[in-house]
């Protein structure tokens, strides 16, 4: 007989006491035992073909749905104001909101999306907007940045506009690490669609350039203006850390 995995069609051997396999020759039960070692490899390769697709295009299975229900598919986000794609998955963190950045009131220069480790940003049922808040705020909490250049700008001004944001949240300390976050990006223009990726861990910032190349700051003091640029009070994107908030109330 056969049944249904993921809308594919697969054959399901068996045999029942009495049944006309039971009574076969031994000759006739070697070929049927071959024809099932047969499907159900070939059913195994298709299932790791399938897995491996899976993996590939950054997409994962809703692990609450139902037993015997389809498989559900969860694609990329797209951020509403400039349509730039998120996807689900991203250094191992999970998607939980995503902004633009607007300078002067109508340019829109890139969106920027957040990814958390969901076991460090578990929140209880009587959390809030201020306990989210909080915690996006403490960089000891992991999350990735990213950020995708809306439009082509040069590399001189989108280094200085954050170098601009993060220097007074400093407050004068560890100010050399701005000149270290400087030569982190290479030099030439941003076209449009370029990705950088800022992925913080306690005192750590691994920076991912447009160019693929990463390489790291070590700074607690930097670490925790930057959550502050994108997290708070006065973030950059405001649109972008509330998305995040509600994304993370929802996990």
């Amino acid at each position: 007989m056969f049944g249904r995995l993921s809308g594919r069609p697969y054959y399901r051997c068996y045999a029942k006491s009495g049944s006309r396999l039971a009574h076969q020759s031994a000759a006739s039960k070697v070929t049927d035992f071959r024809l099932i070692l047969v499907t159900t490899a070939a059913f195994g390769a298709a299932a790791i073909a399938n897995s491996n697709y899976s993996i590939a295009s950054s997409t994962v299975c809703d692990s609450n749905r139902a037993k015997g229900a389809d498989v559900v598919m969860l694609g990329p986000t797209a951020e509403p104001s400039t349509g730039i794609l998120f996807p689900r998955l991203c250094n191992g963190m999970t998607f939980v909101g995503c902004g633009v950045r607007v300078k002067w009131r109508v340019v829109k220069v890139y969106a920027v999306g957040t990814y958390v480790d969901p076991t460090a940003f578990r929140m209880t049922e009587n959390d809030n907007d201020q306990a989210v808040s909080k915690a996006l705020l403490d960089p000891v909490n992991p999350r990735t940045i990213r950020v995708v250049m809306n439009r082509a700008v040069s590399m001189d001004k989108y280094v200085a506009a954050i170098v601009e944001a993060l220097k007074p949240r400093m407050n004068g300390q560890d100010l050399e690490k701005l000149e270290e976050f400087k030569k982190l990006n290479p030099p030439g223009d941003l076209a449009e669609g370029s990705v950088m990726e800022m992925t913080i861990r306690g005192d750590t910032l691994l920076y991912r350039n447009n160019a693929g190349t990463v390489g790291a700051i070590r700074s607690m003091v930097f670490t925790r203006a930057m959550c502050d640029v994108y997290y708070g009070d006065n973030a950059v994107s405001p649109a972008h850390k509330d998305d995040v908030i509600k994304g993370i109330l929802n996990l």
